[in-house]
């Protein structure tokens, strides 16, 4: 069982920072025509989950700098929540403005429109200690956004059921989406990566690890899809002592998200349309 150690590299969610990448040993490339970080371009038209997915895009005045990361609608009672990596609503420490969330954004065009975010969620021991990896269990965030009078699962299809797992559990048949940006990637199309998952922390819920993807710089808070439902969000990538690539993905599970998801839900089914 693979255990995260401190040198843990984080995923620099500007789509303009690349970051170190290790290439996936070829065998253990798991996705049809996936390149060497087991990526390859989502056939168009996007439908089902890929519809639901999309590219969350803020910015921070202080450096001047737009953050790029990815995002997937889950299904909510409000039907408007998104979920995303916690670490994607921030830069430097810093929380995100002007955040909008694009689902089914293609080479540019935001198919399903450009929704504002009106308030971000992100889980007290994440924001205490961002760059520890002890925190990595609890590197998922959520988005409330807003768009004229109509929610954003009607007018763009019924959010993600979320698959709640525990520390320990293994998925197989897993579907990484996102949005790589920087060195061999445009940043504005939509990729995926097939992968094995097995736990890789004893912290809280934990995280699954897979060694089948790589991600690059921008792919953070992309979803992971198991079967038709989400089951956690692509959160950073392998330590520099690692000669192979890998990725962390941070799932959905324990009383922390939970509560969290609850608190998201709650505030935006209050909040007046318009």
């Amino acid at each position: 069982m693979l255990r995260l150690v401190l040198s843990l590299v984080l995923l620099d969610p500007a789509g303009v920072t690349d970051v170190a990448q290790r290439s996936v040993p070829v065998p253990q490339v798991l996705t049809p025509d996936g390149d060497r970080l087991g990526y390859a371009p989502v056939p168009r038209p996007y439908t089902g989950a890929r519809r639901l997915t999309g590219v969350l895009l803020g910015h921070d005045p202080v450096t001047r700098t737009d953050v790029w990361c990815g995002g997937a609608i889950i299904g909510s009672r409000s039907r408007s929540l998104v979920l995303t990596a916690a670490h994607c609503l921030y830069h430097d420490g810093r929380p995100l403005k002007r955040l909008v969330f694009m689902p089914g954004f293609d080479r540019g065009n935001p198919r399903h429109g450009v929704w504002s975010a009106v308030r971000t969620w992100a889980p007290d021991r994440w924001r205490a200690n961002p760059d520890s990896p002890d925190v990595l269990p609890y590197d998922v965030g959520l988005v409330g956004v807003v768009k004229g009078r109509r929610p954003l699962e009607d007018v763009v299809g019924q959010g993600l059921p979320p698959l709640r797992t525990s520390r320990g559990a293994e998925l197989r048949g897993l579907e990484l989406l996102g949005y790589p940006a920087g060195k061999r990637y445009p940043g504005t199309q939509m990729y995926r990566c097939l992968g094995d998952a097995v736990e890789g922390s004893t912290v809280g819920p934990g995280v699954m690890v897979t060694r089948n993807c790589h991600a690059a710089a921008g792919g953070s808070g992309g979803p992971v899809l198991y079967g038709d439902s989400v089951a956690g969000v692509v959160s950073s990538s392998s330590p520099l002592s690692d000669t192979d690539g890998y990725t962390v993905l941070a799932r959905l599970g324990g009383t922390t998200f939970d509560r969290m998801f609850t608190r998201a839900d709650e505030s935006m089914r209050v909040r007046k349309p318009g």
